[in-house]
């Protein structure tokens, strides 16, 4: 893609980029899923699966409702996030299964806030662009995600605790 030349453009790629990303992140948590000893854990990241395709679907009509093309753009940022966190989670991760579900939770998180950043941001381009149903959405996604990493974060200290 070339730079952009207007607002829209620019919150049309960053909505490509999130597509890219939540797609990244979706695989990710699949895989994270099948290492996570905890029962909770493992839920919540099958319930985030499902929350992430459901924005991804946001982003997609939202998309092809303001003209853009309705095809992802790789997001090499959520690509390095996923690397980190299939190494940490997966491939280099402790055998000790509540360390290992420490690990996980923290590399979830760390793609997750990448999300809470796009998304903050395309609702911020669509309110400025006068897209209110637009910025309700995202708005919307950005308030899911942060009740999921807050999920996290309590999910995180009963699971510290048992790993201390």
């Amino acid at each position: 893609m070339s730079a952009p030349n207007s607002l829209k453009e620019v919150y049309l790629d960053e909505m490509q980029d999130l597509w890219s990303a939540n797609d990244q992140m979706v695989k990710a948590a699949q895989q994270l899923t099948g290492q996570a000893s905890d029962p909770k854990l493992k839920q919540m990241l099958e319930h985030s699966v499902d929350g992430i395709q459901k924005h991804t679907d946001v982003l997609k009509s939202l998309i092809q409702a303001n003209g853009g093309e309705t095809k992802p753009e790789h997001c090499k940022g959520m690509e390095g996030l996923v690397a980190e966190a299939l190494k940490h989670g997966i491939k280099e991760a402790p055998r000790d299964g509540r360390l290992r579900d420490v690990q996980i939770i923290a590399q979830y998180q760390r793609m997750s806030h990448y999300g809470l950043a796009g998304f903050g941001s395309a609702a911020a381009y669509a309110k400025a662009l006068g897209r209110t149903d637009d910025a309700a959405k995202l708005k919307q996604a950005v308030d899911e995600i942060y009740k999921g990493d807050e999920l996290a974060s309590q999910l995180a200290e009963t699971v510290e605790k048992a790993a201390a």
